[in-house]
C-alpha cells in the first residue's frame, strides 16, 4: 500500500470512528511500525484533518461535532503542551473531592487525563461536561447561562446565586494570556467575572497556563499573581518567569 493511500485510509478510519489508540491502527496496518504511524498521524495533524491525544489520535470532525470550529481550532494548537499540563493537572486531583474546572481547551484535555474518581465537577465548559460524563464515577454540574461559542462555554451575571449554595474547594482554570503586570486576562468581560467568583469561592487555585500565553494581554483581567496557590505549565516555560511565581510561594509544575 503506497503511502498516501496508507494516509488516506487512517483519516476515514478516525473519521468514522472518531477516535483510535495507537494499539488499534497496529491492528488494521500489522504490517506497518509504530513509529511510521506515529508519523503518519503527525503529517495528518499538520493537514488539520485530525488532532493527536495521548496514545493516539482524534478526528476534527469528531471534535467539531461537540464542539463547533472556533473551539476545534483551539483545541489542535499547541497539542503537546496541554496535555502535558493536563495529565500533571489530573495527578493532583484526590478521590471524594470537589472542584470547579473552566471550559477552555486544556481542561478539555484534562477532563480526558482525569482518572474515574468519586468527585464532583463543576464547570461552565459543555464540551468539558459531555467529556467527564463519559466517566462512571465523576458528578458533573454544568453551570448555564449564555454559551460562548468561541470556547463552548457558558457564563451568566446570576452564575453568583449559584455559587452562594454550592461548595468546591479547589478551582482549576486557565488562562488566554499572562503578563506580571496584567495578571492572567480572557476575551469576555462575562467570562473573567464568572473566573473572579470561582477564585473567590475556591479554598486553592490552580492555574494552567501554557507558555504560548506569556508576555499575550487580553482585555480582562481576573486573576494576579498573589491569587494563585499553583500554576501548572509546560515544559517552555520560561525560568526567570518561574523564579517570579516561586519568590511569591506558589508552586510551579
Amino acid at each position: 500500500m503506497m503511502k498516501r493511500e496508507r494516509i488516506e485510509e487512517i483519516a476515514e478510519l478516525l473519521d468514522k470512528r472518531g477516535k483510535l489508540t495507537l494499539e488499534q491502527l497496529d491492528d488494521f496496518f500489522p504490517n506497518v511500525s509504530q513509529m511510521t504511524l506515529r508519523r503518519d498521524l503527525f503529517q495528518l495533524e499538520q493537514q488539520g484533518r485530525i488532532i493527536r491525544v495521548r496514545g493516539g489520535a482524534m478526528s476534527v470532525k469528531e471534535v467539531q461535532k461537540v464542539s463547533g470550529e472556533p473551539y476545534a481550532k483551539k483545541t489542535a494548537i499547541h497539542t503537546d503542551e496541554k496535555i502535558k499540563i493536563a495529565q500533571k493537572a489530573a495527578s493532583l486531583i484526590e478521590e471524594n473531592s470537589s472542584l470547579f474546572m473552566d471550559g477552555g481547551t486544556t481542561a478539555m484535555y484534562l477532563a480526558k487525563e482525569l482518572p474515574d474518581l468519586t468527585i464532583h465537577v463543576f464547570t461552565n465548559g459543555l464540551a468539558v461536561a459531555i467529556e467527564l460524563a463519559q466517566k462512571k464515577n465523576v458528578n458533573v454540574t454544568v453551570l448555564g447561562g449564555q454559551v460562548l461559542k468561541d470556547n463552548l462555554s457558558t457564563a451568566s451575571p446570576v452564575a453568583k446565586s449559584y455559587f452562594d449554595n454550592t461548595n468546591f474547594e479547589l478551582a482549576i482554570i486557565s488562562a488566554s494570556a499572562f503578563t506580571p503586570e496584567n495578571g492572567f486576562s480572557c476575551g469576555a468581560q462575562i467570562e473573567a467575572d464568572l473566573l473572579k467568583m470561582t477564585r473567590q469561592k475556591a479554598k486553592s487555585l490552580y492555574m494552567m497556563l501554557d507558555s504560548s500565553k506569556i508576555g499575550k494581554i487580553m482585555p480582562y483581567t481576573f486573576a494576579r499573581l498573589d491569587d494563585i496557590d499553583v500554576l501548572i505549565t509546560d515544559d517552555n516555560f520560561p525560568e526567570d518567569m518561574k523564579e517570579l511565581f516561586a519568590q511569591r510561594n506558589i508552586v510551579v509544575m
